[in-house]
């Protein structure tokens, strides 16, 4: 995916649980109109491990701000 094409996802300052997180991310893919992606990167989000592979989860999917 490349870097023009993601929404931002504000998720600086906002509270850092992982599913707040996820659901800030996941509302902009929706908005963007890419709801298929906004469950894909839930799906492996909810897989991941740690909290750092979540957010770089995030990144892939969002621009960051």
């Amino acid at each position: 995916m490349e870097n023009s094409s993601k929404p931002v996802a504000k998720i600086i300052g906002a509270d850092g649980n992982v599913f707040n997180l996820l659901g800030i991310a996941s509302k902009a893919l929706k908005r963007a109109g890419e709801p298929d992606k906004a469950k894909e990167m839930s799906e492996k989000i909810f897989a991941c491990k740690s909290y750092g592979e979540a957010l770089s989860i995030i990144g892939q999917y969002c621009e960051i701000e």
